[in-house]
């Protein structure tokens, strides 16, 4: 199992290697790819085929003009993760192209890299115990911190 994080443009290649950096929270490998929907298209497809046979995970980044997560998706029958990255440039109005799909493609959406990392695990989650166990872990610290924080506020009320 493996996730495939494409990249619309160099220029996201720290919002991809960040993505995977909270992969490996869940044990989960990746690799990062460069590929654009509107200038390289055929080499999306050849980045899509590679995977194909594989358990795969498709993560796609891209701001702007989302066509590359809608691109993956109606060209794969893996699980497609558009996780795009925000943009103080566009105050984040350019996430709704990525977020209204045409019929029959339908990449997830999830913004900011660990939760993009969370949604991956909980997919290879139904097949691994190891990404499953790993999950839990993930979720009972959360937990505990909201827990120890709300021990400090309200020992600090007190």
């Amino acid at each position: 199992m493996k996730v495939v994080i494409i990249m619309g443009s160099k220029a996201d290649l720290e919002y991809g290697k960040e993505i995977a950096d909270k992969l490996k929270l869940f044990r989960i490998e990746s690799e990062l790819r460069i590929a654009s929907a509107h200038k390289t298209p055929e080499h999306v497809l050849e980045i899509i085929k590679r995977y194909e046979k594989e358990d795969v995970v498709f993560v796609t980044v891209a701001g702007r003009s989302n066509a590359l997560s809608g691109f993956v998706d109606a060209n794969t029958t893996k699980p497609v993760i558009a996780s795009p990255p925000y943009s103080e440039k566009f105050a984040g109005v350019d996430i709704f192209s990525s977020i209204r799909m045409p019929s029959g493609v339908a990449p997830m959406l999830v913004l900011e890299a660990e939760n993009t990392a969370l949604a991956v695990a909980k997919i290879f989650g139904l097949k691994s115990e190891i990404v499953r166990r790993a999950v839990e872990e993930y979720q009972r610290k959360k937990k505990e911190e909201i827990i120890k924080a709300d021990g400090e506020v309200a020992d600090g009320e007190r």
